[in-house]
Protein backbone atom coordinates (compact mmCIF):
# COMPACT_ATOMS: atom_id res chain seq x y z
CA UNK A 1 0.00 0.00 0.00
CA UNK A 2 1.46 3.39 -0.97
CA UNK A 3 2.84 5.54 1.86
CA UNK A 4 0.53 8.42 0.96
CA UNK A 5 -2.46 6.13 1.40
CA UNK A 6 -1.13 4.92 4.74
CA UNK A 7 -0.61 8.49 5.88
CA UNK A 8 -4.13 9.38 4.81
CA UNK A 9 -5.57 6.43 6.74
CA UNK A 10 -3.48 7.32 9.75
CA UNK A 11 -4.75 10.90 9.64
CA UNK A 12 -8.35 9.71 9.38
CA UNK A 13 -7.87 7.58 12.49
CA UNK A 14 -6.35 10.46 14.43
CA UNK A 15 -9.11 12.85 13.27
CA UNK A 16 -11.96 10.36 13.76
CA UNK A 17 -14.50 12.08 16.00
CA UNK A 18 -15.75 8.80 17.46
CA UNK A 19 -12.28 7.62 18.44
CA UNK A 20 -11.52 11.01 20.00
CA UNK A 21 -14.81 10.85 21.90
CA UNK A 22 -13.90 7.33 22.95
CA UNK A 23 -10.61 8.61 24.37
CA UNK A 24 -12.40 11.33 26.33
CA UNK A 25 -14.86 8.85 27.81
CA UNK A 26 -12.11 6.30 28.50
CA UNK A 27 -10.28 8.93 30.54
CA UNK A 28 -13.55 9.73 32.32
CA UNK A 29 -14.07 6.04 33.07
CA UNK A 30 -10.52 5.74 34.38
CA UNK A 31 -11.22 8.76 36.58
CA UNK A 32 -14.34 7.06 37.97
CA UNK A 33 -12.38 3.91 38.80
CA UNK A 34 -9.65 5.91 40.55
CA UNK A 35 -12.22 7.95 42.44
CA UNK A 36 -14.02 4.85 43.68
CA UNK A 37 -10.81 3.13 44.77
CA UNK A 38 -9.24 6.15 46.47
CA UNK A 39 -12.32 7.94 47.79
CA UNK A 40 -11.17 11.19 46.16
CA UNK A 41 -13.90 13.34 44.59
CA UNK A 42 -14.58 12.47 40.94
CA UNK A 43 -14.33 16.15 39.98
CA UNK A 44 -10.75 16.36 41.26
CA UNK A 45 -9.70 13.04 39.72
CA UNK A 46 -11.07 14.02 36.31
CA UNK A 47 -9.14 17.30 36.44
CA UNK A 48 -5.91 15.43 37.21
CA UNK A 49 -6.63 12.86 34.51
CA UNK A 50 -7.15 15.77 32.12
CA UNK A 51 -3.68 17.08 33.02
CA UNK A 52 -2.24 13.68 32.10
CA UNK A 53 -4.26 13.53 28.88
CA UNK A 54 -3.14 16.98 27.78
CA UNK A 55 0.53 16.65 28.66
CA UNK A 56 1.25 13.00 27.84
CA UNK A 57 -1.49 11.68 25.53
CA UNK A 58 -1.77 14.63 23.16
CA UNK A 59 -5.43 15.24 23.97
CA UNK A 60 -6.74 18.58 22.70
CA UNK A 61 -10.06 20.31 23.10
CA UNK A 62 -12.43 20.50 20.13
CA UNK A 63 -15.51 22.65 19.40
CA UNK A 64 -17.89 19.80 20.22
CA UNK A 65 -16.01 19.00 23.44
CA UNK A 66 -16.12 22.70 24.34
CA UNK A 67 -19.89 22.68 23.88
CA UNK A 68 -20.42 19.51 25.92
CA UNK A 69 -18.15 20.83 28.66
CA UNK A 70 -20.01 24.14 28.67
CA UNK A 71 -23.34 22.34 28.84
CA UNK A 72 -21.97 20.28 31.72
CA UNK A 73 -20.99 23.37 33.70
CA UNK A 74 -24.42 24.93 33.07
CA UNK A 75 -26.33 21.81 34.12
CA UNK A 76 -24.13 21.32 37.17
CA UNK A 77 -24.63 24.94 38.22
CA UNK A 78 -28.39 24.62 37.72
CA UNK A 79 -28.53 21.51 39.90
CA UNK A 80 -26.44 23.22 42.57
CA UNK A 81 -28.90 26.11 42.66
CA UNK A 82 -31.83 23.69 42.84
CA UNK A 83 -30.32 22.08 45.96
CA UNK A 84 -30.67 25.33 47.92
CA UNK A 85 -34.03 25.17 49.64
CA UNK A 86 -35.68 28.60 49.88
CA UNK A 87 -36.49 28.01 53.57
CA UNK A 88 -32.84 27.32 54.42
CA UNK A 89 -31.67 30.33 52.43
CA UNK A 90 -34.21 32.49 54.26
CA UNK A 91 -33.35 31.15 57.71
CA UNK A 92 -29.58 31.29 57.12
CA UNK A 93 -29.58 34.39 54.95
CA UNK A 94 -27.13 36.31 57.13
CA UNK A 95 -24.57 33.49 57.28
CA UNK A 96 -24.77 32.78 53.55
CA UNK A 97 -24.53 36.41 52.43
CA UNK A 98 -21.81 37.51 54.85
CA UNK A 99 -19.57 34.47 54.27
CA UNK A 100 -20.15 34.56 50.51
CA UNK A 101 -19.45 38.28 50.19
CA UNK A 102 -16.25 38.24 52.25
CA UNK A 103 -15.17 35.07 50.41
CA UNK A 104 -15.28 37.16 47.22
CA UNK A 105 -13.99 40.51 48.46
CA UNK A 106 -10.92 39.40 50.45
CA UNK A 107 -9.19 37.36 47.69
CA UNK A 108 -10.27 39.83 45.00
CA UNK A 109 -8.43 42.70 46.70
CA UNK A 110 -5.48 40.55 47.83
CA UNK A 111 -4.87 38.88 44.45
CA UNK A 112 -5.22 42.17 42.56
CA UNK A 113 -2.70 43.84 44.89
CA UNK A 114 -0.27 40.91 44.63
CA UNK A 115 -0.42 40.86 40.83
CA UNK A 116 0.04 44.63 40.61
CA UNK A 117 2.65 45.30 43.30
CA UNK A 118 4.52 41.99 43.56
CA UNK A 119 4.26 40.49 40.07
CA UNK A 120 4.47 43.81 38.23
CA UNK A 121 1.35 43.34 36.11
CA UNK A 122 -0.46 46.42 34.80
CA UNK A 123 -3.70 47.48 36.46
CA UNK A 124 -6.09 45.85 33.97
CA UNK A 125 -4.20 42.54 34.13
CA UNK A 126 -4.17 42.74 37.93
CA UNK A 127 -7.94 43.30 37.92
CA UNK A 128 -8.40 40.12 35.87
CA UNK A 129 -6.19 38.29 38.39
CA UNK A 130 -8.32 39.58 41.25
CA UNK A 131 -11.54 38.49 39.58
CA UNK A 132 -10.20 35.07 38.56
CA UNK A 133 -8.86 34.24 42.04
CA UNK A 134 -11.87 35.54 43.99
CA UNK A 135 -14.11 32.67 42.99
CA UNK A 136 -15.47 29.60 44.72
CA UNK A 137 -16.11 26.60 42.50
CA UNK A 138 -19.80 25.70 42.50
CA UNK A 139 -19.00 22.74 40.22
CA UNK A 140 -16.45 21.19 42.58
CA UNK A 141 -18.37 22.01 45.76
CA UNK A 142 -21.64 20.60 44.44
CA UNK A 143 -19.96 17.41 43.22
CA UNK A 144 -18.42 16.97 46.67
CA UNK A 145 -21.76 17.69 48.37
CA UNK A 146 -23.46 14.95 46.35
CA UNK A 147 -20.73 12.38 46.96
CA UNK A 148 -20.69 12.97 50.71
CA UNK A 149 -24.44 13.44 51.18
CA UNK A 150 -23.88 16.92 52.61
CA UNK A 151 -26.26 18.41 50.06
CA UNK A 152 -29.05 17.09 52.30
CA UNK A 153 -27.70 18.83 55.41
CA UNK A 154 -28.05 22.40 56.64
CA UNK A 155 -24.27 22.91 56.51
CA UNK A 156 -24.13 21.81 52.88
CA UNK A 157 -26.99 24.09 51.88
CA UNK A 158 -25.34 27.07 53.62
CA UNK A 159 -22.06 26.38 51.78
CA UNK A 160 -23.86 26.14 48.42
CA UNK A 161 -25.73 29.38 49.11
CA UNK A 162 -22.48 31.13 50.11
CA UNK A 163 -20.86 29.85 46.89
CA UNK A 164 -23.63 31.54 44.93
CA UNK A 165 -23.03 34.88 46.67
CA UNK A 166 -19.27 34.62 46.05
CA UNK A 167 -19.64 33.88 42.36
CA UNK A 168 -22.33 36.53 41.99
CA UNK A 169 -19.75 39.03 43.27
CA UNK A 170 -17.24 37.68 40.76
CA UNK A 171 -19.62 38.04 37.81
CA UNK A 172 -20.67 41.53 38.86
CA UNK A 173 -17.03 42.58 39.25
CA UNK A 174 -16.19 41.26 35.79
CA UNK A 175 -19.21 43.08 34.37
CA UNK A 176 -18.55 46.38 36.12
CA UNK A 177 -14.85 46.42 35.27
CA UNK A 178 -14.89 45.10 31.70
CA UNK A 179 -18.31 44.41 30.16
CA UNK A 180 -19.99 46.78 27.72
CA UNK A 181 -23.48 48.01 28.55
CA UNK A 182 -25.54 47.61 25.38
CA UNK A 183 -28.96 46.53 24.18
CA UNK A 184 -28.10 42.87 24.71
CA UNK A 185 -27.35 43.52 28.36
CA UNK A 186 -30.87 44.89 28.83
CA UNK A 187 -32.34 42.01 26.81
CA UNK A 188 -30.47 39.54 29.00
CA UNK A 189 -31.66 41.22 32.20
CA UNK A 190 -35.28 41.41 31.07
CA UNK A 191 -35.26 37.85 29.70
CA UNK A 192 -33.77 36.48 32.90
CA UNK A 193 -36.31 38.25 35.11
CA UNK A 194 -39.19 37.05 32.93
CA UNK A 195 -38.01 33.42 32.96
CA UNK A 196 -37.36 33.43 36.71
CA UNK A 197 -40.85 34.76 37.39
CA UNK A 198 -42.71 32.47 34.97
CA UNK A 199 -40.66 29.26 35.03
CA UNK A 200 -41.72 27.89 38.45
CA UNK A 201 -45.47 28.01 37.72
CA UNK A 202 -45.10 26.91 34.08
CA UNK A 203 -42.77 23.99 34.81
CA UNK A 204 -44.89 22.79 37.75
CA UNK A 205 -47.92 22.55 35.43
CA UNK A 206 -45.90 20.98 32.62
CA UNK A 207 -44.17 18.40 34.84
CA UNK A 208 -47.48 17.34 36.38
CA UNK A 209 -49.15 17.00 32.99
CA UNK A 210 -46.36 15.11 31.21
CA UNK A 211 -44.65 13.29 34.07
CA UNK A 212 -42.85 9.97 33.45
CA UNK A 213 -43.09 10.08 29.66
CA UNK A 214 -40.50 8.31 27.53
CA UNK A 215 -39.82 11.58 25.72
CA UNK A 216 -38.44 13.11 28.97
CA UNK A 217 -40.30 16.40 28.69
CA UNK A 218 -38.93 17.61 32.04
CA UNK A 219 -35.27 17.34 31.05
CA UNK A 220 -35.85 18.92 27.65
CA UNK A 221 -37.74 21.83 29.19
CA UNK A 222 -34.93 22.55 31.63
CA UNK A 223 -32.34 22.46 28.85
CA UNK A 224 -34.39 24.79 26.62
CA UNK A 225 -34.59 27.37 29.40
CA UNK A 226 -30.89 27.03 30.24
CA UNK A 227 -29.70 27.29 26.65
CA UNK A 228 -31.88 30.30 25.84
CA UNK A 229 -30.74 32.16 28.95
CA UNK A 230 -27.15 31.11 28.24
CA UNK A 231 -27.42 32.49 24.71
CA UNK A 232 -28.70 35.83 25.96
CA UNK A 233 -25.94 35.92 28.58
CA UNK A 234 -23.17 35.39 26.03
CA UNK A 235 -24.64 38.04 23.71
CA UNK A 236 -24.47 40.44 26.67
CA UNK A 237 -20.81 39.50 27.34
CA UNK A 238 -21.86 37.77 30.55
CA UNK A 239 -21.61 34.06 31.39
CA UNK A 240 -24.17 31.32 30.86
CA UNK A 241 -23.60 29.79 34.30
CA UNK A 242 -25.00 32.83 36.14
CA UNK A 243 -28.62 32.52 34.89
CA UNK A 244 -28.30 28.74 35.32
CA UNK A 245 -27.72 29.21 39.04
CA UNK A 246 -30.59 31.70 39.30
CA UNK A 247 -32.94 29.35 37.43
CA UNK A 248 -31.97 26.51 39.76
CA UNK A 249 -32.82 28.68 42.76
CA UNK A 250 -36.15 29.68 41.20
CA UNK A 251 -37.09 26.06 40.47
CA UNK A 252 -35.86 24.60 43.76
CA UNK A 253 -39.40 24.45 45.13
CA UNK A 254 -40.69 22.72 41.99
CA UNK A 255 -37.95 20.08 41.99
CA UNK A 256 -38.07 19.46 45.75
CA UNK A 257 -41.16 17.27 45.25
CA UNK A 258 -39.90 15.70 42.04
CA UNK A 259 -36.78 13.78 43.05
CA UNK A 260 -37.08 11.50 40.02
CA UNK A 261 -36.61 14.47 37.68
CA UNK A 262 -33.52 15.56 39.63
CA UNK A 263 -32.16 12.01 39.46
CA UNK A 264 -32.55 11.93 35.67
CA UNK A 265 -30.81 15.29 35.31
CA UNK A 266 -27.95 14.08 37.53
CA UNK A 267 -27.48 10.96 35.40
CA UNK A 268 -27.28 13.07 32.23
CA UNK A 269 -24.98 15.63 33.87
CA UNK A 270 -22.50 13.42 35.73
CA UNK A 271 -22.64 10.47 33.35
CA UNK A 272 -22.04 12.36 30.13
CA UNK A 273 -21.57 16.14 30.33
CA UNK A 274 -19.36 17.03 33.30
CA UNK A 275 -16.49 14.66 32.37
CA UNK A 276 -15.86 16.92 29.36
CA UNK A 277 -15.89 19.97 31.62
CA UNK A 278 -13.52 18.64 34.28
CA UNK A 279 -11.18 16.90 31.81
CA UNK A 280 -11.02 20.09 29.76
CA UNK A 281 -10.05 22.04 32.88
CA UNK A 282 -7.04 19.77 33.26
CA UNK A 283 -6.05 20.28 29.62
CA UNK A 284 -5.36 23.96 30.37
CA UNK A 285 -2.41 23.04 32.58
CA UNK A 286 0.88 22.96 30.69
CA UNK A 287 3.47 21.29 32.93
CA UNK A 288 6.48 23.01 31.27
CA UNK A 289 4.79 26.40 31.73
CA UNK A 290 3.98 25.53 35.33
CA UNK A 291 7.63 24.71 36.01
CA UNK A 292 8.80 27.92 34.33
CA UNK A 293 6.42 30.13 36.33
CA UNK A 294 6.36 28.02 39.47
CA UNK A 295 7.35 30.84 41.82
CA UNK A 296 4.61 33.21 40.71
CA UNK A 297 2.03 30.42 40.68
CA UNK A 298 2.93 29.48 44.25
CA UNK A 299 2.78 33.13 45.34
CA UNK A 300 -0.68 33.77 43.90
CA UNK A 301 -1.96 30.45 45.23
CA UNK A 302 -0.80 31.30 48.75
CA UNK A 303 -2.30 34.79 48.46
CA UNK A 304 -5.69 33.36 47.51
CA UNK A 305 -5.60 30.75 50.29
CA UNK A 306 -4.50 33.28 52.91
CA UNK A 307 -7.22 35.75 51.91
CA UNK A 308 -9.92 33.08 51.94
CA UNK A 309 -8.83 31.87 55.39
CA UNK A 310 -8.54 35.39 56.79
CA UNK A 311 -12.02 36.21 55.53
CA UNK A 312 -14.05 33.02 55.98
CA UNK A 313 -12.52 31.20 58.99
CA UNK A 314 -13.33 33.87 61.63
CA UNK A 315 -16.87 34.22 60.26
CA UNK A 316 -17.47 30.47 60.39
CA UNK A 317 -16.44 30.47 64.04
CA UNK A 318 -18.55 33.56 64.77
CA UNK A 319 -21.60 31.80 63.30
CA UNK A 320 -20.98 28.77 65.57
CA UNK A 321 -19.98 26.34 62.84
CA UNK A 322 -17.41 24.81 65.21
CA UNK A 323 -13.69 24.29 64.50
CA UNK A 324 -14.07 21.21 62.27
CA UNK A 325 -17.05 22.39 60.22
CA UNK A 326 -15.56 25.89 60.13
CA UNK A 327 -12.33 24.58 58.62
CA UNK A 328 -14.26 22.41 56.16
CA UNK A 329 -16.36 25.39 55.08
CA UNK A 330 -13.27 27.60 54.69
CA UNK A 331 -11.45 25.04 52.57
CA UNK A 332 -14.40 24.51 50.23
CA UNK A 333 -14.95 28.26 49.90
CA UNK A 334 -11.27 28.48 48.88
CA UNK A 335 -11.82 26.30 45.82
CA UNK A 336 -12.04 27.76 42.34
CA UNK A 337 -12.67 26.48 38.84
CA UNK A 338 -15.63 27.57 36.70
CA UNK A 339 -15.62 31.36 37.01
CA UNK A 340 -11.86 31.41 37.54
CA UNK A 341 -11.13 29.79 34.17
CA UNK A 342 -13.91 31.80 32.51
CA UNK A 343 -12.50 35.10 33.82
CA UNK A 344 -8.96 34.13 32.77
CA UNK A 345 -10.12 33.17 29.29
CA UNK A 346 -12.07 36.44 29.04
CA UNK A 347 -8.88 38.36 29.82
CA UNK A 348 -6.88 36.40 27.24
CA UNK A 349 -9.40 36.67 24.39
CA UNK A 350 -9.85 40.43 24.97
CA UNK A 351 -6.12 41.13 25.06
CA UNK A 352 -6.07 42.13 28.74
CA UNK A 353 -3.58 39.41 29.74
CA UNK A 354 -1.05 37.47 27.67
CA UNK A 355 -0.62 33.70 27.27
CA UNK A 356 1.90 33.41 30.11
CA UNK A 357 -0.32 35.32 32.54
CA UNK A 358 -3.25 33.19 31.44
CA UNK A 359 -1.33 29.97 32.14
CA UNK A 360 -0.35 31.26 35.58
CA UNK A 361 -3.92 32.17 36.52
CA UNK A 362 -5.49 28.97 35.21
CA UNK A 363 -2.89 26.84 37.00
CA UNK A 364 -3.59 28.65 40.27
CA UNK A 365 -7.32 28.25 39.73
CA UNK A 366 -7.05 24.51 39.08
CA UNK A 367 -4.65 24.09 42.00
CA UNK A 368 -7.22 25.78 44.21
CA UNK A 369 -9.82 23.30 42.98
CA UNK A 370 -7.71 20.29 43.90
CA UNK A 371 -5.62 21.05 46.99
CA UNK A 372 -8.17 22.60 49.41
CA UNK A 373 -10.82 20.03 48.48
CA UNK A 374 -8.41 17.15 49.00
CA UNK A 375 -7.41 18.48 52.44
CA UNK A 376 -11.05 19.11 53.39
CA UNK A 377 -12.19 15.63 52.37
CA UNK A 378 -9.23 13.89 54.00
CA UNK A 379 -8.99 15.65 57.35
CA UNK A 380 -12.13 17.73 58.01
CA UNK A 381 -15.01 15.92 56.33
CA UNK A 382 -18.12 16.28 58.53
CA UNK A 383 -20.01 13.22 59.69
CA UNK A 384 -23.35 12.99 57.90
CA UNK A 385 -26.01 11.72 60.30
CA UNK A 386 -28.63 9.64 58.56
CA UNK A 387 -32.08 8.93 59.90
CA UNK A 388 -30.99 5.53 61.20
CA UNK A 389 -28.05 7.11 63.02
CA UNK A 390 -30.03 9.82 64.76
CA UNK A 391 -30.59 9.79 68.49
CA UNK A 392 -33.30 7.37 69.70
CA UNK A 393 -36.76 8.82 70.10
CA UNK A 394 -38.39 9.39 73.46
CA UNK A 395 -40.62 6.36 72.88
CA UNK A 396 -37.60 4.10 72.26
CA UNK A 397 -35.78 5.41 75.33
CA UNK A 398 -38.93 4.91 77.42
CA UNK A 399 -39.22 1.31 76.25
CA UNK A 400 -35.63 0.76 77.36
CA UNK A 401 -36.33 2.19 80.79
CA UNK A 402 -34.09 5.22 80.19
CA UNK A 403 -36.85 7.82 80.38
CA UNK A 404 -38.91 8.11 83.57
Amino acid sequence: MPRACLREKGWRIVANVWLIAGLWMALALAGSAISIQTGVSIALVEILVGVVGGNFLGLHTTPWADFLGGAGSIMLTFLAGAEIEPAVLKNKFRESVVIGFISFLAPFLAAMAAAYYLAGWDLRSAEIAGVALSTTSVAVVYAVMLETGLNETELGKIILAACFITDLGTVLALGVLFANVNVWMFAFALGTVAVLLLAPRFTRWLFDRYADRVSQVEAKTVMVLLFVLGGLATLANSEAVLPAYLLGLAMAGVLADRKEVVKKLRVLTFGFLTPFYFLKAGLFVSLPAVIAAGGLIALLFLVKMAAKFAGVWPLALAFNFGPRNGMYTTLLMATGLTFGTISSLYGLTHGIINQTQYTVLVTVVIGSAVIPTLIAQTFFRPVVVTETQQAPSVEVLASQGEVK
